[in-house]
This record gives C-alpha cells, sequence and structure tokens, in this order.
C-alpha cells in the first residue's frame, strides 16, 4: 500500500482516528443553508438558472421507480427506462435542495403548503428515495441474479454506483438542509439515517471482497466512486464515533487499491469521461478526508495525482471535443466539476490544467448545476476562488483560451496555454500530436495501441483519430446507450464497439477481444519536424491470420516547401491477399478516385487521398438513431473502406499502402 494512505490506515487503527473525526461536518468545507454570507453571494447566473429550472420543476410529475421498468434489464435487456426515471429523481432531488439552499426558505412543520415550495419539494424527493426499493441499478444486481428473480430485496442491498449516488446526495442534502428539515419536517433526517445504514454502512462493513474494491488487481472507476460516496455518507450521516472511524479506515484501504493500479504517466485507460467519475472522485475523497482530518489525514501528496490531473487537457482537441479512448462521447458533457480540476491545478501549481479547468468551466455559463450531483454543485457553488474566477470581467487576468478565437489561437499568457504540441502516454500507449503548442488551429492527430481487455474496451487497437481546428473529422464513434448487454459476453454486438467501425485495417476478420489480442513493438518518436507513432497490430486479430501488420501513424509539420500532413502507412507481412482500410468520417464526404473530401460543421474541409493504382474507395452512410451518438454526431456518420484488389498487377496486401490527411482549404 502507498505510504500516504498506509500512515492513515495505521492512524484508523487506533482511537486517534476516531478522535479526528469527531464533529466531522463542521470541517467540511460546505457551509450549511443558515451561512448566509456564502449563499447570497452565487453569481446571479447560476442563481438564476437554477431557480429558473426549479420553478419549472415544481410544475412536473414527480418521476417514478417502477418495478417493470426496473426488470427490464433481466427481460429484454433494456436499463435505461428504470435508470433514466432513477437520474430524473435524483437531478429533481439535488436542484430543490439548491433552491432551498439559495433561497434560504423555511417553515414550521403546521405551516400550509406553499409555504416553502422548494423545502417541501426537497423533503418529498428524499422521501421518495428513501422509500425505494432498491437503490441499485438492475445490470448490477448480482444478488437479484442469484435469486434468479427479476425484482430487488430490500433484506438484501447491493452496493453498486445508484446506491452510492443516492447516499451521497442523501448525505449532502441532510448537511446543507439540516436544520431547516428538522423544522419543517421532524423525523425525516432520522429516516435518511436509517437507509443509509441498512443499504451502504451494513453492506460495506459486513462484505469486504465486493468486485469494485480490486483486491484482484482491477480496480476501476467503480473504486472511487463507491467508496466516495461512502466516505461523505460516514462523514455526514454515521454518528457513532467508532463506526465512522471503522467506514473511514475500509474507505481509505479500498481507495489504496485504485491508487495502486494508476499508471505512473497519468494515463486512463477508460478514457477521458470516465476521468470524471474515477480520478475526479480519488481527488474529491482526498480532499474530503484532507479537511476533516487534518495532515494526518491528508494523501493528496502522492506523485501519480501530478500527472492524473494532466490528462483531460492531454486529450482536449479543442472546445467541447476530446480524444475519445473508450466508452466515452467525443464531445464531452459540460456538466462536469471544472471547479475540482481548477482547485488541483491551483494547489499543484499546473497553470495549464487550471487554465483548461477554467476554459471549459466559462464555456457552460453558470459556475455549478444540479446535474453535475449535488454535492459537486454545493462544493462548486461555495468554492471562493472558483466562483472569483468564473465570474470574473476583466479577461486579461485569466488565460485565453484556444476555442474563444478559433483559426487563430490565443496570444502566448503566462506559461502558454494548456495545449501540448505532443503528449506520448506510454503505460496506454497514447499519443496526441498537433501542429503547434498552445493553439486548436490546424491538424491534430491522436492514436492509441493498448490491448482488447481495457476497462471498457472497444476493439481498436491501432486506431487514430485526426481533427482539423480542434474538430474530429476522422472519428471515433464512442459509447451507444448502455443496455444490460453493455458489460457481458455480448458486448461486441454493438456495431460501434467492432473494430469495423474503428479507423484500423481489415485484414478479412475482426479484431478479437482479449488482453493477449494487443499492439505489439509500440513506440513512439517525438521530433520537431515530425511526430510518429509505430506499432505492429497482427496479434489483435484472429491468432495466425497474419505475420506482421505494421501501422505507421506520422503528423509531418509544414515547411516552406510542404504544408502540415499525416501519413497513415500499414503493411501487412505473411497475411490475406486483400486488406481493407477503414474511416469513420464526420462531416459531407465526396469521393473521387484516389481521394476524399470531408466538409466540417466548422467550415474546413479535409482531404484524404490514396494511390487509386493500390486502393479503391467505397462510402457508407451509417443513420445515427441512438440518442447518445446523436449527440455527438447529428444524424449519421460515412465509413470510407479503401480495399486492394489482389486482382490487380500492382494490387495485393503485400506491399505498403499509404493514406495521407491533410487541409482542404
Amino acid at each position: 500500500m502507498n505510504e500516504h494512505f498506509r500512515s492513515i490506515v495505521n492512524i484508523a487503527q487506533d482511537e486517534e482516528l476516531a478522535g479526528r473525526l469527531r464533529d466531522a461536518p463542521r470541517r467540511v468545507p460546505v457551509p450549511p443553508v443558515t451561512d448566509r454570507a456564502v449563499w447570497d453571494a452565487v453569481d446571479a447566473t447560476t442563481r438564476t438558472a437554477l431557480l429558473t429550472a426549479a420553478e419549472r420543476e415544481l410544475g412536473r410529475p414527480e418521476p417514478v421507480l417502477r418495478a417493470s421498468d426496473w426488470s427490464r434489464a433481466f427481460r429484454d435487456g433494456v436499463r435505461t427506462e428504470y435508470e433514466d426515471q432513477a437520474r430524473a429523481l435524483r437531478h429533481r432531488t439535488a436542484l430543490y435542495v439548491l433552491a432551498a439552499v439559495l433561497t434560504g426558505e423555511s417553515a414550521p412543520a403546521k405551516a400550509p403548503p406553499g409555504a416553502a415550495p422548494y423545502l417541501d419539494g426537497a423533503a418529498d424527493a428524499l422521501m421518495a428515495l428513501a422509500e425505494a426499493t432498491t437503490w441499485c441499478w438492475a445490470p448490477h444486481d448480482r444478488f437479484t441474479t442469484a435469486r434468479a428473480e427479476a425484482v430487488p430485496d430490500p433484506d438484501e442491498p447491493f452496493l453498486d454506483l445508484g446506491a452510492a449516488e443516492v447516499a451521497s446526495l442523501l448525505a449532502w442534502a441532510d448537511h446543507v438542509l439540516g436544520p431547516r428539515l428538522d423544522e419543517r419536517v421532524p423525523g425525516l433526517r432520522r429516516r435518511l439515517r436509517r437507509e443509509v445504514r441498512l443499504r451502504v454502512f451494513e453492506p460495506f462493513l459486513r462484505i469486504r471482497d465486493w468486485h469494485w474494491i480490486g483486491l484482484d488487481g482491477d480496480a476501476h472507476n467503480w473504486n472511487p466512486w463507491v467508496h466516495g460516496a461512502v466516505l461523505t455518507a460516514a462523514l455526514l450521516l454515521c454518528d457513532e464515533e467508532t463506526e465512522r472511524a471503522a467506514l473511514v479506515r475500509h474507505v481509505v484501504t479500498g481507495l489504496g487499491h485504485f491508487v495502486e493500479v494508476l499508471p505512473d504517466d497519468g494515463g486512463v485507460d477508460e478514457g477521458v469521461a470516465y476521468w470524471w467519475l474515477g480520478a475526479c472522485r480519488l481527488m474529491e475523497a482526498l480532499d474530503l478526508l484532507a479537511a476533516v482530518g487534518g495532515a494526518p489525514c491528508d494523501a493528496r501528496g502522492l506523485p501519480v495525482l501530478a500527472e492524473l490531473v494532466r490528462y483531460p487537457y492531454r486529450m482536449h482537441f479543442g472546445g467541447p471535443w476530446y480524444v475519445n479512448v473508450g466508452d466515452a462521447p467525443a464531445r464531452l458533457p459540460d456538466e462536469q466539476p471544472w471547479h475540482v480540476l481548477f482547485r488541483w491545478g491551483t494547489r499543484l501549481d499546473d497553470p495549464d490544467v487550471s487554465a483548461h479547468a477554467l476554459a471549459r468551466g466559462v464555456a457552460r455559463g453558470v459556475t455549478a448545476s444540479h446535474e453535475d450531483g449535488l454535492g459537486r454543485a454545493l462544493t462548486g457553488l461555495s468554492d471562493p476562488a472558483w466562483r472569483a474566477a468564473t465570474t470574473a470581467r476583466d479577461t486579461a487576468t485569466r488565460r485565453p483560451t484556444a476555442e474563444d478565437t478559433p483559426g487563430q489561437g490565443p496570444a502566448p499568457h503566462g506559461n502558454g496555454v494548456w495545449l501540448p504540441r505532443d503528449v506520448w502516454l506510454p503505460r496506454v500507449q497514447v499519443l496526441v500530436a498537433r501542429e503547434r503548442a498552445g493553439t486548436a488551429e490546424g491538424l491534430a492527430l491522436a492514436v492509441k495501441g493498448g490491448h482488447n481487455d481495457e476497462r471498457h474496451n472497444h476493439l481498436d487497437v491501432g486506431s487514430y483519430w485526426v481533427a482539423l481546428d480542434g474538430e474530429p473529422v476522422i472519428v471515433d464513434i464512442g459509447q451507444p446507450t448502455y443496455t444490460a448487454a453493455s458489460f457481458g459476453p455480448d458486448r461486441y454486438d454493438a456495431w460501434p464497439l467492432r473494430s469495423g467501425w474503428h479507423n484500423v485495417p481489415d485484414p478479412g476478420a475482426g479484431q478479437r477481444p482479449g488482453a493477449g489480442h494487443r499492439a505489439r513493438a509500440v513506440r513512439a518518436r517525438v521530433g520537431d519536424h515530425t511526430t510518429e507513432w509505430y506499432a505492429d497490430l497482427a496479434p489483435a486479430y484472429p491468432d495466425g491470420l497474419l505475420g506482421e501488420l505494421r501501422r505507421t501513424v506520422r503528423l509531418v509539420r509544414a515547411t516552406a516547401e510542404e504544408p502540415a500532413h499525416i501519413v497513415v502507412t500499414d503493411e501487412p507481412v505473411a497475411g490475406p491477399a486483400a486488406l481493407a482500410l477503414r474511416h469513420v468520417l464526420a462531416g459531407e464526404v465526396r469521393l473521387h478516385e484516389g481521394r476524399a473530401l470531408v466538409d466540417t460543421a466548422g467550415g474546413g474541409a479535409l482531404r484524404l487521398t490514396w494511390d487509386p493504382a493500390l486502393l479503391t474507395g467505397a462510402l457508407e452512410h451509417q443513420p445515427l438513431a441512438d440518442p447518445t451518438l446523436r449527440r455527438s454526431w447529428g444524424d449519421r456518420l460515412t465509413r470510407l473502406t479503401l480495399r486492394t484488389d489482389p486482382s490487380r498487377p500492382s494490387g495485393g496486401a503485400s506491399r505498403p499502402l499509404s493514406v495521407r490527411i491533410e487541409r482542404a482549404r
């Protein structure tokens, strides 16, 4: 175990930890509703947005959690019918809590309906959560599966992400609205504590081999997500000191398993979307531990964290667009706790981290939202540094952003803006390169190696992305809407996850799942004029299909003699006579002999060229009905396939095949 965590666990083995955690809520850096100096100072734009949304919510029916919807995960694999309602109820609860905090509503228990509409709405929503049979999301509930049943058993709660989300929500609501709830609905807080004890504390203490703890070395985003929620609930809802200390001791031990598997280069094989649900959850938990327990409970000196906080900006193309490895959308949602990243950039004295977080936070237009999650929203709204930065009127006091000046790039400021020219993460074998540092203008390239048993894996070993002026053009489709099959043996039945819909070669068979199907001899070379990635992709395909499949992806920067361009070269050795090269494209595509033009939504155009004597192109238009995919790509994507023709004298798949990519205008 890492020394920072070991020291906390050692404290937890005696009574000192219990003493340090005494009166924990008083040291949590989020004040209660009664601290009007903080809550009355929330900026007008954010306040108006939240109260307007809360007012609209008052006129809507309450989300209903139905057994028939929950059981669909077992009946036909549809999980969204229930989870969408559960999410809507959590958002409704968070929104009413925030509105009650912002307005400072209060009313005695005997006051008539309407005396405190947001407070009453929060109480009703909290009670609905307390009365729900389960907080678990159906595909996760292994207890129900083991019973061969289709409804949950309240006497056998399964501690998963859904239960973690509700426990954290109840804890934060109790913390900020406690005095108001006691006045308006006496007994509700006692009921919330009962439910959290039965559904979270007792299972957490009793079962010490939950799969998400990572005892087998497979600690993924569930680990800090669940542990962080248990920590929050333990500090804010557990009133018995010895039990609170035991809970925290187990939390710290569990987080240690997650830290042990973090790559030292800060890479995340789950992708940038899951960075917020894994690495960021870890940082929030460490912040809370340090705030409540003081220096002996402060594990924020972990060396890997300085690299981990850089991952989001390293994967940034520009604006809302990111390199979307694994199950991640290319267009990252705005609903992220950017204030956490901003705070850690400040703490670690990394202005690029803070600048990136600030730019994206300002772009969303509000300091925080109920859709971030209640705890994250409260933390952001009450963080004085974040509030000051996001509401500053003098833009000269902060870094300019690449996306604020499309086609030009920002002027240098301080140590330069966050967009690096080259990033190489050898542990996850991801390379990101662009024409110039500090601007989204021009070409940007990303390429990955890895293996086909990564967390949230797609069959995409050797795939690459190309963005023009910060907008992805040769793209990764991303994660479709989850079903019960998304994390089971039928995962790769979903077409967006298969290698045929990634930018990889097709030697007559698709890539295969499993850690043994990986890139071989991966290396990257970063130079002033050229940045290059190389790997042998043959092991990613069925055993024995190929001797080698050498892929080289090269970004060549502009000179006086030629413009910037990218060259992708594939060289099969001892393989099938025919080969197809796949390219998934976003934009309007026009195909000609030996070239294709892609017009982007941003007004640019990308040109792909190849030797027509070696390769013949064909287009397929893929309509998109899935709402998750449509949020990134709209109505459709296009796949360009370049095929060799072994019947031609110059054809066949035994010679190098190259595609050149560059700006068309």
